[in-house]
């Protein structure tokens, strides 16, 4: 195979919507599950551009196979930035791990993501999802009670002296992505991450601050903190622990994609949730919140 080329700079436009083709045509559907998979693990992938803004290298691509075409996220590894609390050219890694896990759970909140060669060498490439913009699901609001079908996350300096709280809503799929998180150590969860579709799905995105073994949690999704799990939470890490046993077919797909160790710390932190019974709350030894929170 040849060199993987030079990656475009940071700041260059995606091309077309995945709504819509380059001549202005209409997309075919948007592949899901198994067809999803098969297809950004085997399609072709073309460049259309880069994402503005992510501090690695994001791609915006289409990927074709046998007349299926889907819009899709390619991160190679050349493009990560090296972070002092993990190993150097692991964050792809660690993308598709938090899938494999989210897969385990039957939430599937992680689109469908996969660890293949691209046009700059190897990297993460997961299925774009087009976020529904009438969705809310996190808030500011003045006063000190987040009302009716929200909950508190804290107070944030909005300028000129003033205060006001941020909430999410109360919501069941954020509520399972909130045990997720916690389960995979998410280092970032921030609100620009959640995407809602307009069918009523909820998936996350980057995942590549995932899985230290050490305590890494920040998230905007502290509105559970110290409440019980629910029953379906509860059912679900027990299949995990289950499934992340010696011999158990997680554990091996997850020591393929992270250290022994952390695969170890997994399995570790499943067992205290269910021995506590409760969502986590902040340790107070590391930043509950990421910044910047969007």
């Amino acid at each position: 195979m040849s060199a993987p080329e030079r990656i475009p700079p940071r700041g260059m436009t995606s091309g077309p919507s995945c709504a819509e083709a380059g001549d202005g045509t209409q997309e075919p559907p948007r592949p899901d599950g198994a067809a999803a998979y098969d297809l950004l693990v085997r399609g072709e992938l073309t460049v259309r551009g880069r994402i503005r803004g992510a501090s690695n290298a994001v791609l915006h691509c289409a990927v074709e196979l046998d007349g299926q075409r889907a819009d899709c996220v390619y991160k190679p590894v050349a493009g990560e930035r090296p972070l002092w609390d993990f190993p150097d050219g692991t964050l792809a890694q660690r993308e598709v791990a938090a899938y494999e896990l989210s897969r385990a759970t039957g939430w599937d909140l992680v689109p469908p993501t996969v660890l293949r060669d691209g046009p700059y060498g190897e990297g993460m490439c997961q299925l774009w999802i087009e976020a529904d913009p009438a969705a809310e699901l996190l808030a500011l609001i003045d006063g000190e009670e987040p009302g009716p079908g929200w909950k508190a996350v804290g107070f944030a300096d909005v300028g000129e002296g003033r205060t006001a709280l941020l909430v999410h809503a109360d919501d069941a799929r954020l509520r399972r992505l909130a045990v997720l998180d916690a389960v995979i150590n998410n280092g970032d969860r921030k609100g620009g991450h959640l995407l809602p579709t307009p069918d009523g799905r909820l998936y996350a995105i980057d995942h590549g601050v995932t899985f230290n073994a050490e305590d890494r949690l920040r998230t905007l999704l502290w509105g559970w903190a110290g409440e019980p799990l629910t029953d379906e939470a509860v059912e679900v890490l027990r299949r995990l622990s289950a499934d992340l046993t010696d011999g158990g077919g997680l554990a091996t797909r997850l020591r393929e994609l992270v250290t022994e160790a952390e695969t170890d710390a997994v399995r570790d932190r499943i067992g205290a949730l269910l021995r506590e019974g409760r969502h986590p709350e902040p340790s107070g030894q590391w930043p509950a919140i990421p910044w910047p929170p969007v």
